[in-house]
């Protein structure tokens, strides 16, 4: 049985907005990725293909999101380059750390943006807090 295997090799330019809201050209470099999986057995998508998919067909036009998610980008830009989909701009913040110095997160059930606005957060406060 042949392997279905793709390897994508072909860089893309992309924009990103900076912290400071200034507009950077990035370059999606596959090549230092190594071998992104899209879906398995027991998967039918990875998160990379979900994402970009579920982003379009929602008419996703602006993504905010951590620092850390930044490389994920290349990914899911090339992706929806290639599958033809519209491209959000995107733009990264810094991380936003709780007061034990870990990275807020849903995973760890961290403060929600419903909990700030209940605790009396105005929309500024929290886009300052994000480095917005």
């Amino acid at each position: 049985m042949a392997a279905a295997l793709a390897r994508l090799d072909a860089p893309l330019l992309f924009q990103e907005t900076a912290e400071d809201g200034s507009v950077r050209q990035i370059t999606a470099a596959p090549g230092d990725w190594g071998d992104v999986v899209l879906a398995r057995k027991d998967a039918p998508a990875s998160y990379h293909l979900a994402v970009v998919i579920d982003d379009a067909a929602q008419g996703v036009t602006e993504v905010v999101r951590g620092a850390d998610l930044f490389r994920a980008t290349d990914v899911q830009r090339l992706l929806q380059h290639l599958l033809g989909l519209p491209a959000p701009r995107y733009r990264h913040h810094r991380l936003i750390l709780g007061p034990d110095g870990r990275k807020l997160s849903k995973s760890l059930a961290s403060i929600s943006l419903r909990a700030l606005r209940e605790d009396g957060a105005t929309p500024a406060g929290i886009r300052r807090m994000v480095g917005l």
